[in-house]
């Protein structure tokens, strides 16, 4: 039965794709048909020194019949995202697809952070998307046609001891995807993210025992699927690891209105369970949603039929 889901005659660019997971998504990609360019500074996990991680993932998609090109450029900066946006259209003439995936860590406690402990990690890993999107988009634009894929984290979104500035960084994608879906929908750009679990050189020892049963390649197809043009769903979190994949979402509750009469300290005081109640809620597709959540509770409730 032939793929479902291929990219033949597709460009994607993969940020951080030397190791680990963004080495599962070029090869996985180049499998279904992409061309894909390779991009990895090719530092250690902390985000020092370099290497040819770039290049040999390249070999390895060329030596499985595959098309790919390297860049060595850091998303650190505007002009690292320009040249890797460049590099794309150069090789291939066209960008379809961008898997941002680059990442470091600088874990300490907020009371031992220092400048570029904080600087470093939201650089490459929240700047490091808008130096990437912003020279892209133009070219997504023009065609009326693209697929973004952003790596957040459980650590940005529910926490992780330690990881104030990477789980800040992963938190801000979702914010930068929430406002992307929207601009990009009017031109066939669909913007989603993902939540990964894998055996990674970043999660060295922290998966005990069932570290082999999160191998990258899971997060690898959940990122395909997205950076292909079966998919179609738009402003999406996937959480993916070792073979599960759910969604996670943001959601309002009721909540609670006390009148037209500015409410005091006292009275939020004695309504807080009634405002923090989760047995029912929504889920805005955009912040002009929750307003007219607002505004439906200000109007009140519908008078009786004529």
């Amino acid at each position: 039965m032939s793929a479902r889901v291929t990219l033949d005659g597709r460009v994607v660019v993969v940020t951080g794709a030397g190791n680990g997971i963004g080495r599962a998504h070029a090869l996985s990609l180049a499998e279904r048909g992409a061309a894909v360019v390779v991009n990895d500074l090719g530092g250690t996990v902390d985000g020092s020194g370099s290497s040819g991680a770039a290049e040999q993932v390249v070999a390895e998609i060329r030596a499985a019949g595959g098309t790919a090109v390297a860049s060595t450029d850091s998303v650190a900066t505007a002009e690292g995202g320009a040249n890797l946006v460049r590099r794309a259209v150069d090789a291939y003439g066209r960008l379809d697809a961008v898997i941002h995936n680059a990442g470091i860590l600088r874990d300490r406690t907020l009371a031992k952070m220092g400048d570029d402990d904080v600087a470093a990690v939201l650089d490459v890993h929240l700047a490091g998307a808008f130096h990437v999107l912003r020279p892209a988009w133009p070219h997504l634009v023009e065609r009326g046609y693209g697929r973004i894929v952003l790596t957040s984290s459980s650590s940005g979104l529910f926490g992780n001891f330690g990881q104030a500035n990477y789980g800040a960084a992963k938190a801000g994608l979702i914010g930068l995807m929430n406002v992307l879906a929207l601009e990009g929908a009017r031109h066939g750009i669909l913007v989603n993210a993902i939540a990964p679990t894998a055996a990674t050189r970043m999660t060295e020892n922290l998966l005990g025992d069932l570290a082999d049963r999160f191998d990258p390649r899971h997060v690898a197809a959940v990122a395909t699927y997205l950076a292909s043009e079966r998919c179609r769903i738009n402003r999406h979190i996937l959480t993916v690891g070792g073979g599960r994949v759910g969604r996670i979402f943001l959601g309002v509750t009721p909540g609670w209105y006390g009148g037209p009469a500015p409410a005091t300290p006292d009275d939020i005081d004695g309504s807080i369970d009634d405002i923090c109640r989760l047995d029912d809620f929504v889920v805005p597709d955009s912040g002009a949603d929750e307003v007219t959540l607002i505004q439906r509770v200000l109007a009140g409730p519908p008078g009786p039929a004529a």
